[in-house]
């Protein structure tokens, strides 16, 4: 919000008036901003950690490698039918009870998850993570608007979307490291007691804030048709996100089919998600002035993480380096796409913008993870990374068309 300050001419005397400094975040502010950061860490961590856990999990169970990334795929698809679901049917509740509640429900299906004694339960248990996963996403992906004032609203949706970052950095190495040392199940029992946290933040940290959605199904569709900015936000987040995780759900096998000791995956994967939580915090100022260029810089880098993959990777240097390019552009991705809806339609608009963002982005974690099994099973791991990087070209185009439209 901007105010008024009087200034007095050091030449005629004339008294005139003039905007004031833009408001600033509290500490206060950016603490709540950090707990729903946190709660998007444990959501995030929930959907993907069984990226890093595929290979113990497949062989304790019984099933093939192509089969376990069913765990990624379920979720996806529940939380894409959630996202709009929860949006409508919670539009009178407060943001913040409702963030508590997916925290427990989480909590609730990562016990479920590690307590299960076959795939089948299992698969039953992750049901509940895609639930969660719609849900808060599509609560907490506009939230930024409400908990600092506009000048640090990109930096708060940066932070918030840290959370993504984080989970890639700390929750999936970390994950897998606990189910190197202790087992897969002791991994999701502690991604339970980290969402009980999160649930605590949110309740001390965060304030009352009002649902101030109107939301109802039929609004879904019609913003499609209306605006076009909102299809092409979609059309990025299509090919950005079943790139991606065509390949990237299957990063363990194809880490080990290149020659790299199961033993060393974790570390890898730490390294793709350091470049990932670095790039998403840095985004703040950049995706606020170079928006466009930022989507098409990502598209690159992640094509040409995965071509470097395919075929440049064959020692732990190497495959480290090519991580790290990777993980930098898929840092980008969520900041990035959120702003788009974010400038794409009105205040009052953005939870519907981004539920719709969050039903495409879990549809298209879904087709990656499911397309990737099949093709993992039928030509072998590598053959993700070409077909991860050719969905990706698509965004640099799309990307290019709007900054000469801009």
């Amino acid at each position: 919000m901007t105010t008024l300050d009087r200034t007095v001419d050091p030449v005629d005397g004339t008294v005139s008036a003039a905007p004031a400094a833009a408001e600033r975040a509290t500490p206060r502010q950016w603490l709540a901003v950090a707990a729903v950061a946190l709660g998007v860490f444990v959501v995030m961590t929930s959907e993907v950690l069984p990226v890093g856990l595929l290979t113990p999990i497949s062989a304790e169970l019984g099933v093939s490698k192509g089969t376990a990334g069913l765990m990624v795929t379920v979720p996806g698809l529940v939380a894409a039918i959630a996202a709009p679901l929860s949006v409508v049917l919670t539009r009178r509740l407060d943001r913040r009870l409702v963030l508590i509640g997916l925290a427990v429900l989480v909590a609730g299906a990562n016990i479920g998850s590690a307590a299960a004694d076959g795939f089948g339960p299992l698969l039953a248990a992750r049901v509940l993570v895609g639930v969660s996963i719609g849900a808060f996403w599509a609560v907490a992906g506009g939230i930024a608007l409400r908990l600092v004032p506009a000048r640090d609203v990109p930096r708060a949706t940066a932070a918030v979307y840290g959370g993504i970052g984080a989970a890639t950095v700390l929750g999936v190495p970390a994950g897998t490291l606990v189910g190197d040392h202790f087992g897969w199940r002791a991994a999701l029992v502690a991604l339970m007691v980290l969402a009980l946290v999160s649930m605590a933040a949110i309740a001390l940290l965060v304030p009352r804030l009002p649902s101030n959605t109107t939301v109802s199904f039929a609004s879904l569709p019609k913003l499609v048709r209306r605006n076009r900015a909102v299809r092409t936000g979609l059309a990025l987040t299509f090919f950005i996100v079943t790139g991606h995780f065509i390949a990237y759900t299957f990063i363990s096998p194809i880490l080990q089919a290149n020659g790299l000791a199961a033993s060393q995956v974790s570390g890898l994967l730490l390294a793709f998600g350091a470049a990932a939580l670095v790039a998403t915090v840095a985004s703040g100022s950049l995706i606020g002035r170079r928006l466009r260029g930022t989507l098409a810089a990502l598209g690159v880098a992640m094509a040409l993480g995965m071509a470097l993959m395919a075929f440049a990777v064959g020692d732990l240097f190497s495959a480290a380096a090519v991580l790290l390019l990777w993980g930098a552009g898929y840092g980008l991705v969520s900041p990035a796409v959120q702003t788009w809806y974010m400038n794409a339609v009105e205040p009052g608009e953005v939870e519907v913008a981004t539920s719709l963002n969050t039903v495409m982005f879990n549809l298209s974690i879904a087709a990656g993870s499911f397309a990737g099994g099949f093709a993992v099973d039928q030509a072998g791991p590598s053959s993700v990374l070409w077909i991860g990087a050719v969905l990706l070209v698509p965004v640099v185009v799309i990307a290019a068309r709007a900054a000469r439209r801009a």
